[in-house]
């Protein structure tokens, strides 16, 4: 009895709690009970007030548990790490173990030209006798594969009629033939351009040429050494050194180099904005020309991109015309994502269910990458040439796969569609850097320079011009400033602000507090310990 406090009836509890409560409007129930009409009337108000405040609490937890996220601007002023910088020559190396097969496809190719458009190309085009580059440790087991390798004669470019076209003239689509296993399925691989035609062909026999090379290549012997592409290099006006490279071969836009891959040396720390202070190049831009229809385009590709970052050369970068200076300015960008339940992103890629075939950090082109190289291998039963491969895995060749191309090109048309699960198992990254390009372009060098400049490259690093076409490209990187952007994801909602808005509302329709909370929750303690109070005096009153 001391601890709880007793009431001779319900009625005594409820007009207790009225006349002392903090909620507003409670006590007129029990002032104004000798007139029943007042009596309804603020029984009415309180009930719906009761209602709307459980009404806006329903939305505001509805709103909260939607997770909805706003964007949140701030621009940062600091010294900053250079971006990793992909250079490229657009010139893949003539292997030594499938040059044989390459100069077959070469043969191919200009009789597949003939025959679209009568054009009889001169074998000097393909440069067959280039110097080719001979792989290292190449086991017997690929001399065995070169000479059993076959080009298949299946897949002849073809020009048919395009149903589709209404301007009244004779237009067509070139394209190869593909079929399934059994050859009871079969499509038209066609293109509006014979030219894109052409390149598309090519490339899907020399993936199948490329395949029989082993899968690890050692050509540091072989390989072109950096002075070769690039006569300088200076990076706030001091010479570049030769750890802040790598080099890797790509099979079609060939020999690449990437400064400040790891982004962990101070030297490539920025410390002022401006064309003095970025990275300054003078490169070859001349084509070998060792595989000529695997690309078009004459000059050097870049990518600007993150560090430890694979460089997907095939989806961004953009290409350096010869005899041209070009300067380009980056503007950096973050972009921080909240995750969870506010959005789908990933850390590090260690919660994706995708597992990377690629050794550095997480992207989304490395996630797509993979899942759709885990697909290619699961369905088609070898692997894309351009992708790494996963273990136990080969590289697709139609002497082994008749019809892998079917399955590839079916499958990648549905990756493109996002039919394909890849988009949904592969999110984009919690935290990532982006960079906007300006870039500008002059002639270099200028009609009245170009001998003096030219002299001083072949006297200092050997260069040796053999046409009269331009054949050298200049290119400055530089931070056109320092300040960048930050873009945050912040919750709409957060729990703070959830409470804050719950307590103005209650004050809204009761003009109470939190204690007025715990008041209501009192009052229905008490009306439990009473109810079980009447229930045992009626229980010991029956058994008396």
């Amino acid at each position: 009895e001391g601890l709880i406090e007793f009431y001779d009836s319900f009625k005594d509890m409820f007009e207790f709690f009225c006349k002392n409560t903090t909620i507003h409007g409670t006590i007129r129930l029990v002032c104004s009970d000798s007139n029943r009409m007042k009596t309804a009337f603020w029984t009415l108000l309180l009930l719906a007030s009761f209602g709307m405040l459980y009404w806006q609490f329903a939305l505001m937890f509805s709103q909260y548990w939607a997770y909805p996220a706003v964007l949140t601007m701030s621009m940062h002023s600091e010294p900053k790490m250079f971006p990793a910088i992909t250079i490229c020559n657009l010139d893949p190396y003539r292997f030594e173990l499938v040059s044989e097969h390459l100069v077959q496809l070469d043969q191919m190719a200009e009789e597949s030209v003939a025959f679209l458009y009568g054009i009889n190309t001169s074998a000097s085009l393909f440069h067959m006798n280039e110097k080719n580059i001979q792989a290292k440790d190449v086991s017997s087991s690929g001399n065995l594969s070169r000479s059993s390798f076959k080009l298949s004669p299946n897949f002849s470019l073809l020009r048919m009629p395009d149903p589709s076209n209404k301007l009244g003239k004779k237009y067509s689509k070139v394209g190869f033939r593909l079929c399934n296993a059994t050859g009871g399925n079969c499509f038209y691989k066609t293109y509006s351009s014979g030219m894109d035609a052409v390149l598309e062909w090519y490339r899907f026999h020399y993936m199948n040429i490329m395949s029989q090379l082993p899968v690890i290549i050692n050509i540091s012997d072989h390989e072109e050494q950096i002075e070769d592409m690039v006569y300088s290099c200076q990076y706030d006006g001091e010479p570049c050194r030769r750890s802040d490279y790598v080099h890797f071969h790509h099979p079609v836009f060939g020999s690449c180099y990437t400064f400040n891959s790891k982004g962990t040396d101070s030297f490539w720390t920025a410390t002022k904005p401006g064309i003095p202070y970025g990275l300054s190049l003078i490169l070859r831009a001349e084509q070998r020309d060792h595989i000529p229809l695997l690309a078009t385009v004459a000059g050097v590709k870049v990518m600007i991109h993150n560090h430890n970052q694979t460089p997907f050369l095939e989806h961004e970068g953009f290409d350096v015309r010869p005899g041209i200076a070009t300067t380009i300015g980056i503007q950096q960008d973050e972009v921080n994502r909240l995750g969870g339940n506010y959005g789908k992103c990933t850390t590090n890629g260690n919660d994706v269910n995708v597992k990377l075939l690629y050794n550095n950090s997480y992207t989304l082109q490395a996630c797509l990458h993979s899942c759709f190289q885990h697909i290619m291998v699961r369905k088609c039963g070898c692997g894309y040439y351009y992708y790494p491969l996963p273990p136990g895995a080969e590289y697709c060749d139609y002497n082994k796969h008749p019809a892998w191309g079917h399955c590839f090109y079916q499958l990648y048309s549905r990756l493109r569609n996002h039919h394909l699960n890849c988009f949904d198992q592969c999110p984009k990254p919690c935290r990532e850097s982006l960079y906007k390009v300006s870039a500008g372009t002059a002639k270099w060098p200028s009609a009245k320079s170009q001998d003096w400049v030219r002299q001083a490259l072949r006297h200092q690093n050997g260069y040796n011009s053999t046409s009269n076409r331009l054949d050298i490209a200049k290119v400055t990187i530089f931070y056109q400033q320092l300040n960048y952007k930050s873009v945050n994801e912040s919750p709409l909602l957060s729990v703070n602000l959830l409470l804050s808005s719950m307590g103005s509302q209650w004050s809204l329709w009761f003009g109470s507090s939190v204690l007025s909370v715990v008041e209501m929750f009192e009052l229905l303690i008490d009306m439990l310990v009473l109810s079980l109070l009447f229930c045992y005096q009626r229980l010991r009153s029956k058994k008396t």
